[in-house]
């Protein structure tokens, strides 16, 4: 059903940027493409959370308060993958560098890379503006003073802030103390990537269906640490991950300079030598493959890979003790509890 609602919306959309040119139309194409692939963790995670709070299956608010996030989640990673200079998404060119291609098989004048890029920064102010609207039709239970409006709003501040501080952390965070590396890195993780992931879908569909406090309290308790061993999961794929499942280049996260609790712990606790090897290394876009074997091997021999996994184990035996305590049916119960397993133990 959200599948069909989110066509519906686009192909609405495609009505409106008709009339305005049909030149415009590849922004919106753009969006939906990146907006009809992925896991739907958010859109799922915010829907169990409407039936675990005693909504109604398939109504339209949840159905189109998911659609709303994976908007939202669509216009993050347009904008993350131009600031992390990211050619690639899900397998295939990522949304500026689609732009930019196109650019160049039109044999258009002026910087095919700056029209990418600006492009692309449109498309994902499109999909913000989409996300909007769409959450804005869930009608009376988004509303102004709401739980769920003030979830929903929160939220977008917080990923912003959050994406600032990651890009903040890249050009300030060699001149940082090594040693408080990994509470930066896990700041930046939290607010980010992890409470967007899961704790404020969850508690989002919960406040649509008029969760009360406890409740929606006891699903931060378990989506909260949920969310941080997802991202530290995707920032260990980002490294170790296979190409052929992450839809990646081996070691993009090192050729991008990505500052995270990996390579916070190999800085941390790593010798004089390796810090200074990995800040001359890490963030080089033409990082060969050599050179990403010498950091995946420094981050092993620091015990970085370990302390992530050790973490990754502890946030996931975190949440399913809290899963465990939360007073849901079975139905809503089991669907969260198989989004979790699928959540923590990923290949991609």
């Amino acid at each position: 059903m959200l599948g069909t609602e989110l066509e519906d919306f686009l192909a609405l959309q495609h009505s409106v940027l008709s009339e305005v040119s049909r030149e415009a139309l590849p922004l919106l194409d753009a969006v939906h493409n990146l907006a009809r692939g992925g896991k739907r963790l958010r859109a799922l995670l915010a829907y169990w959370g409407w039936r675990g709070a005693g909504g109604t299956p398939l109504q339209p608010e949840a159905v189109r308060a998911g659609v709303a996030l994976e908007l939202f989640q669509s216009a993050a990673l347009i904008h993350d993958d131009i600031i992390d200079r990211s050619d690639t998404r899900r397998g295939g060119p990522s949304v500026h560098r689609t732009f930019s291609m196109a650019h160049a098989d039109s044999n258009w004048h002026l910087d095919g890379l700056h029209f990418g890029s600006s492009a692309g920064i449109l498309a994902g102010d499109l999909c913000l503006s989409l996300s909007e609207e769409m959450f804005s039709a869930v009608g009376p239970r988004a509303a102004h003073g709401t739980e769920a409006r003030r979830i929903f709003n929160r939220m977008r501040t917080e990923v912003m802030a959050g994406q600032y501080l990651d890009i903040l952390e890249e050009v300030a965070g060699p001149g940082h103390d090594p040693e408080h590396a990994v509470v930066r890195a896990l700041n930046i993780l939290r607010y980010k990537a992890a409470k967007y992931t899961t704790e404020h879908p969850l508690t989002l569909g919960g406040a649509l269906a008029g969760a009360d406090a406890e409740l929606l309290a006891g699903y931060s308790r378990f989506s909260l640490p949920l969310g941080e061993a997802f991202q530290l999961r995707d920032d260990v794929l980002g490294v170790f991950g296979d190409p052929r499942t992450t839809g990646k280049p081996a070691g993009d996260d090192l050729r991008e300079g990505k500052r995270t609790v990996l390579i916070a712990y190999a800085l941390s606790s790593g010798s004089e030598s390796a810090r200074k090897e990995i800040t001359a290394r890490l963030g080089d876009p033409e990082l060969d493959d050599d050179g990403v074997a010498r950091l995946r091997g420094i981050i092993l021999d620091t015990g970085a890979l370990a302390a992530t996994e050790e973490l990754i184990s502890r946030h996931t035996e975190t949440a399913f003790s809290a899963l465990a305590a939360l007073p849901l049916d079975g139905t809503p119960r089991a669907a969260l509890d198989a989004l979790a397993h699928s959540a923590v133990r990923r290949s991609s």
